[in-house]
């Protein structure tokens, strides 16, 4: 191809433009379009090397066919945009015009190579000519010959005109390569969706992964690591090829190596030459003896967030396709959805797990049935409890096991299918050999794999009932045993005042303690029966009519010494025009004495105490207001609870009764307690009493045979 060729007639002209098109064509693998294009333009003007260049809708070069004498070149995309930026063939691309240049060495447009030194090849002429179809640029034609000044306007006509054939066929090549690389991509993706998803074992899921993405790309290894949970390392959980299992296991810092920089930066990247790279962890290479030249690698996504990489090494044929990064993005797409499938399959057997380990080491026997009541499932427990076998467990059901509170659950456990509340009563298990077994009852719905299912929690009450009837035995001894002593103490104590002289103040006060001590001995015993009947139900029966003001009074006086004895102040505020209450008498002046005690025993010496009264909805609301160190929230609605002691006040003594026996006998009466406090400043305490009815009150009056003094607004300071 040295010889210029003549130039044709215009008859020949036409003809060799048919034969061109004839031969463009007659082939649409876009490679073979171009070297043929190339060929048959460089053999027809004698031109001794030239290129075409096909770019997208983007103006980036994707493909191309370069001639220099007799050898087909190949170049690198970086290297073909250079030549698209700067170049003639980049000015043609720009300005969409055909360049004649008679001498390269004069024409700014010619990007000058070493190559181009006049010691080498020196000067050329060159033509240069864009390929556009339906009004679309698609290319670029250069044609270069060695000698200045060898081609001219006819031959610039000439490749134009070829040009415009070519045109078309590079288009409907360059579209058929783009039909058949998406049908390329979408068939891997289509592959790796189909192998990847078939299981959900982690690993295996991590493995087919690089499997996959070793194949689609055609690559000589492929790698997987997912991010710690602290999210500042990779660890490679699986590889296929390559250094294989070497590289299992290997831990990489975010942000040390390529991996690690797309790990920290999410960006995909191919490197087309790795040790040449400053971002290539050389480390992995020396240690484990295999050579990285070029990688791809692209961020594995989760809902938005970064969870790993997946890498792809060493193109089998020298270079990576324009397309691997779409397959590669498509993969980290699925790659994400696997995982987390995979991931929440991992975390719902161990959560299944957990629960069949609490299911079957529950000291508690349970069972498990259909809405129905029919025994589907029991544990350990139930079968070791019932002392029947799981076999004949799964014949029976609920009922026959236990009696069933139709209160609770319903005639047909209706109630249970209409809620998610734990229904808890108490009854008795029918075990093995006609043998009753006391069990406190929690039924609720729950649901196993989407199927609502009722679980039954028998729970072993036996010691419990044991404790219970020695708690009542031992509240029948104290109350009864120890209910003739006292008598008999305060009877003394009544007998030995009557006969002391009135001028012994030492004498009286220990007279007073000894009294102040029996009355408060015997209040425990009466609040301690009281707690015992009010807790099994029983109603409050010797209710009369009383006014607040000598309740509190007498209140007042109980814990008068250790008001007293702490010289804190003591304010009352009763309206002068609140009704009677309608009470047990003695219960509740127990009640007031305990919140006053309470006040008192938290409140610093030389504190502030108030109780204060007031009609609220129908009721009579008294409150007893401190300036103690406060409950925490956290504590307030535990402090009713029986034996309840609180954690912010380790040195507190009691029982943890009083506050239990006040609640008892306030909603006794049909009231209630509630407690408002905050740590530091204080606590207040306030119950509810019910007034008593008018006409009770109308015979209460009848029954008088003087008015007493109405009860004013009293301050009471005491210290």
């Amino acid at each position: 191809m040295s010889t210029t060729q003549p130039l044709r007639s215009p008859q020949e002209t036409l003809k060799l433009l048919y034969e061109v098109s004839r031969e463009f064509n007659s082939a649409l693998d876009l490679r073979t379009v171009l070297q043929r294009v190339l060929f048959l333009t460089m053999r027809n003007i004698g031109a001794h090397s030239g290129s075409i260049i096909v770019v997208d809708e983007r103006g980036e070069p994707i493909e191309s066919a370069i001639i220099h004498g007799s050898n087909m070149l190949d170049q690198t995309t970086q290297q073909l945009r250079i030549t698209t930026e700067q170049g003639l063939a980049g000015w043609v691309l720009r300005n969409q015009t055909a360049a004649l240049v008679k001498d390269t060495s004069k024409d700014p447009r010619w990007l000058q190579r070493p190559d181009d030194a006049i010691d080498r090849t020196g000067p050329k002429s060159a033509i240069s000519a864009p390929l556009a179809a339906r009004e679309q640029l698609v290319g670029v034609i250069t044609l270069v010959n060695s000698t200045p000044g060898k081609f001219g306007r006819q031959h610039l006509s000439l490749v134009q005109a070829i040009a415009d054939q070519a045109g078309v066929a590079v288009l409907n090549a360059r579209l058929y390569a783009e039909s058949k690389r998406q049908t390329r991509v979408m068939s891997a993706l289509a592959e790796t969706a189909s192998v990847i998803n078939a299981t959900l074992n982690l690993e295996e899921v991590l493995q087919r992964i690089a499997v996959q993405t070793r194949q689609a790309l055609n690559v000589q290894a492929a790698s997987l690591a997912l991010l710690n949970d602290d999210a500042d390392e990779l660890i490679f959980r699986a590889v296929e090829g390559g250094a294989g299992a070497q590289l299992v296991g290997t831990r990489l810092k975010v942000g040390e190596g390529v991996a690690g920089w797309v790990a920290k930066t999410g960006q995909p990247v191919i490197v087309h030459h790795a040790h040449s790279d400053p971002r290539f962890h050389a480390e992995t290479d020396r240690r484990t003896g295999f050579y990285t030249s070029a990688i791809a690698c692209a961020p594995i996504l989760q809902e938005g967030k970064i969870i790993g990489i997946l890498e792809a090494i060493n193109p089998q044929h020298g270079h990576f396709e324009r397309d691997t990064l779409m397959v590669l993005n498509g993969i980290c797409n699925l790659a994400g959805t696997a995982i987390s499938h995979a991931q929440l399959f991992v975390q719902l057997q161990a959560a299944h797990q957990r629960y069949r380990d609490l299911f079957e080491d529950s000291l508690s026997p349970i069972v498990i049935t259909d809405m129905e009541g029919r025994i589907l499932e029991v544990n350990r427990q139930a079968i070791e409890t019932s002392g029947f076998s799981q076999e004949a467990l799964s014949r029976m059901s609920i009922m026959d096991l236990h009696e069933v509170d139709k209160k609770h659950t319903g005639a047909y456990l209706e109630r249970l299918t209409q809620t998610d509340q734990i229904l808890i009563y108490e009854s008795e298990m029918h075990a093995l050999g006609d043998v009753t077994i006391p069990v406190q009852v929690l039924a609720r719905r729950v649901s196993i794999e989407g199927v609502p299912h009722i679980q039954w929690i028998l729970r072993d009450i036996t010691e419990r009932k044991h404790i219970d009837r020695l708690r009542n035995d031992l509240i029948s001894m104290i109350y009864h045993d120890l209910r003739s002593p006292l008598s008999n103490i305060i009877s003394s104590l009544e007998v030995l005042r009557s006969m002391l002289p009135g001028d012994d103040d030492a004498i009286e006060s220990v007279v007073q303690i000894a009294e102040r001590s029996t009355e408060r001995i015997q209040r425990l015993t009466n609040s301690l029966l009281d707690v015992h009947r009010l807790e099994s139900g029983q109603p409050i029966l010797s209710q009369e009519i009383v006014g607040l003001a000598p309740l509190v009074d007498e209140a007042i006086e109980a814990v008068r010494l250790s008001l007293d004895a702490k010289q804190q102040s003591l304010e009352v505020a009763i309206p002068s025009d609140l009704p009677g209450l309608y009470v047990d008498k003695d219960m509740i002046r127990r009640v007031l004495i305990n919140l006053l005690d309470n006040a008192v025993k938290y409140t610093a010496s030389q504190g502030r105490i108030r109780l204060e009264a007031r009609m609220a909805d129908g009721m009579i609301e008294v409150s007893v207001i401190d300036t103690g160190p406060g409950i925490p929230l956290a504590e307030q609605e535990h402090i009713f609870h029986k034996f309840t002691r609180l954690r912010s006040r380790p040195g507190s003594k009691g029982l943890g009764l009083g506050l239990t026996f006040c609640r008892l006998a306030v909603e006794g009466h049909g009231g209630r307690i509630w407690v408002k406090s905050r740590v530091g400043v204080g606590s207040r305490f306030s119950i509810t009493l019910p007034v008593a009815p008018l006409e009770s009150l109308l015979a209460h009056s009848a029954r008088k045979t003087s008015t007493p003094e109405q009860q004013k607004g009293k301050k009471y300071e005491q210290h």
